[in-house]
């Protein structure tokens, strides 16, 4: 099964890659190989059929090249959760959660999570076009390109006053003593609906569904069998991050993953996806309301067990 990933740095996308790592997609029978493909690039592997899969943090992101939902879907969730932290500057006189601290300041974000980013902020009466810049870093759709801890980066060089990317951007921004985190989310930090635009998850095109079915099953078993392993053992993940990432990012993976265990869940509830849906029909990439088992591959169910 080849596989596009959004982002190789990552803790919403880490039990696709601990399940590789670390042999559960071996011991399922599959050959998995996993390429960062950044950006919405991954949707476009699958699209194009360059990929049997793709694992994404935002699994709405599947609508630029699959309408209405067709001819895809989601077939096991990796992480619960608008998985996007919005990190500012740490010598920005801004309290925890207050959006209006970001007024007049250049943000950036990556192409796909931008829109949430925007919504988020005009659910927050924040004009995102006339009350804030949010600029396109030069370089950040590079195809190997992991984008938080690229943006950590930019804002450590004063490129930027702050960006919304994941928690492994957010916990390298931390650390390194240039930001500090504004908004997140998925704990509390929510104007609106934010923590349900969309989530982390696996997503296979009919096509390959229909035609490896016990394929995408062994997936969707050893992710849940990582998540599981995760869940019982926490250490797994400094041992993925010391074989998997640079050195930095090896060093706080275990930290994230310990405070990420909680949304590492396989199940996608109905209500989860009539969310997502509306939010993006709130974007405009989709027209209407879709039914559940037309997102979600159900048959697969049993194996999120």
């Amino acid at each position: 099964m080849r596989i596009a990933a959004v982002d190789l740095i990552s803790n919403t996308c880490f039990p696709a890659l601990a399940a590789d790592e670390l042999g559960f997609f071996k011991a399922e029978g599959l050959d998995a190989r996993i390429e960062l493909v950044a950006s919405l690039g991954a949707t476009k592997a699958l699209h194009d059929g360059s990929a049997d899969a793709m694992i994404a943090g935002s699994v709405h992101d599947v609508l630029t090249e699959f309408p209405q939902w067709k001819g895809v879907k989601i077939v096991v969730a990796l992480s619960k959760g608008t998985p996007w932290l919005l990190v500012v500057r740490a010598d920005l006189n801004a309290k925890r959660g207050d959006l209006t601290a970001i007024k007049g300041l250049r943000l950036t974000a990556a192409e796909g999570p931008d829109l949430a980013l925007r919504q988020m902020l005009i659910g927050a009466k924040i004009d995102p076009d006339r009350d804030l810049q949010i600029i396109e870093l030069p370089g950040a759709k590079g195809r190997d390109v992991s984008f938080g801890v690229f943006a950590a980066r930019a804002l450590g060089a004063g490129q930027i006053d702050g960006f919304w990317a994941n928690a492994m951007g957010a916990e390298t921004a931390v650390s390194r003593g240039v930001g500090k985190v504004l908004v997140d989310v998925r704990r509390g930090d929510d104007p609106g609906e934010v923590r349900r635009f969309t989530f982390a998850g696996m997503v296979t095109s009919d096509i390959f569904t229909e035609s490896n079915p016990a394929a995408v099953a062994a997936a969707v078993r050893a992710i849940v069998k990582t998540q599981k392993a995760l869940k019982a053992d926490p250490t797994l993940a400094a041992e993925v991050g010391r074989r998997k990432f640079p050195q930095e990012a090896a060093d706080l993976i275990s930290t994230v993953v310990k405070r990420d265990l909680v949304f590492y869940d396989p199940v996608i509830l109905q209500e989860e996806v009539e969310a997502m849906n509306r939010f993006a029909q709130a974007v405009g990439h989709l027209s209407g309301a879709v039914p559940y088992d037309e997102v979600v591959a159900t048959r697969f169910r049993d194996s999120w067990q």
